[in-house]
């Protein structure tokens, strides 16, 4: 796992590993990262949106939860992000496969079950107004 780390601040190491490839492959990963970055910051945008915008909820500390929720889940897209990209790279110039991933369903669940939790938080709301 260290090694992994190290390699997200040296690239110039990374280059060192298996041929150098097709440019077009390089960049194409770069831009998937780049779009998995967009992604962890629209969800700490929507974390902090919540912690500041949205009124209590009729549970207690369930904004609090959630808004907390969403900015842990991005930051862990990032750090997703870069480990990610370097295990492509790496993969590329040496010719293998790509390595397999189960962030993406683990993501796509938890924010899934968040919808749910916001879903059901609204409806309670709904209701305690009547």
């Amino acid at each position: 796992m260290r090694e992994r780390i190290r390699q997200w601040w040296n690239p110039g190491r990374l280059q060192q590993v298996g041929t150098r490839p097709d440019y077009r492959f390089s960049l194409a990963n770069e831009r998937t990262f780049l779009a998995w970055l967009r992604t962890g910051l629209a969800l700490i945008a929507g974390g902090l949106a919540i912690a500041q915008f949205l009124p209590p909820l009729p549970l207690a500390h369930l904004r609090e939860a959630i808004a907390v929720t969403l900015l842990l889940l991005g930051g862990a897209v990032a750090l997703h992000a870069v480990d990610r990209w370097v295990r492509t790279e790496r993969a590329i110039r040496l010719g293998t496969e790509l390595p397999p991933s189960r962030f993406p369903a683990l993501l796509a669940l938890v924010v899934a079950v968040g919808a749910l939790v916001l879903i059901a938080a609204t409806l309670l709301r709904l209701g305690g107004n009547r």
